[in-house]
């Protein structure tokens, strides 16, 4: 079973009605107890970072995240979900993220002919052999929204990249811990496949 952590995020219905598509058994909750009987847990999002933080905080969720990532149970982080994992976003100063990944959430700096927020089709540049990646082609296309993106402390954590107005990590991967930038359960085909390869993990 995978189960999505409710926390009032913008886009949790349809990331369960992709992964209902591929035939996994699906739940949303916010139950510990269920969160760390899972097979697979998804910390989908849509929102701004400090708001988040505080429902995760609000609903007694940030300890069983640490927990159920302790456990090596798979994590995936969607959109907002992989802002959280890390330490500080430009967009909610103060505001501690969880801390998990090493980095920071930037803003898209303005540059001409770009719009902000980010909305749309980009193509992805592999790298370092990410296993949500799997049987897809090289340069596949992905759908964003956002206007802030992540800056990895790691390199060798970041498994895709994208530019718009700077190098955008939009995939990260380490141990059980999973996270994309951009909207898998948006992105057509390609994005079920990523879903498929994360339910098959």
């Amino acid at each position: 079973m995978i189960a999505l952590i409710d926390y009032d995020a913008g886009n949790i219905r349809s990331v369960e009605k992709a992964l209902v598509s591929l035939g996994q058994e699906v739940c949303v909750t916010r139950d510990r107890e269920a969160l760390l009987h899972a097979d697979k847990v998804i910390l989908p999002g849509v929102g701004a970072f400090g708001d988040a933080m505080g429902h995760l905080r609000e609903y007694g969720l940030t300890d069983v995240i640490y927990e159920v990532v302790d456990k090596k149970t798979p994590f995936l982080g969607i959109c907002l979900g992989l802002q959280l994992l890390f330490e500080r976003s430009d967009e909610a100063p103060g505001v501690e993220g969880l801390g998990i990944l090493k980095g920071e959430i930037l803003r898209i700096p303005d540059g001409e002919g770009l719009k902000i927020p980010h909305m749309g089709w980009n193509s992805l540049k592999l790298q370092n052999d990410g296993r949500l990646f799997r049987g897809l082609w090289e340069k596949p296309y992905v759908y964003f929204v956002h206007s802030y993106y992540l800056k990895a402390k790691e390199e060798r954590i970041v498994k895709a990249t994208t530019c718009y107005g700077t190098l955008i990590h939009a995939s990260v991967e380490q141990d059980n811990i999973f996270a994309c930038q951009f909207h898998p359960e948006k992105s057509s085909g390609t994005g079920l496949r990523i879903l498929k390869n994360f339910a098959e993990l």
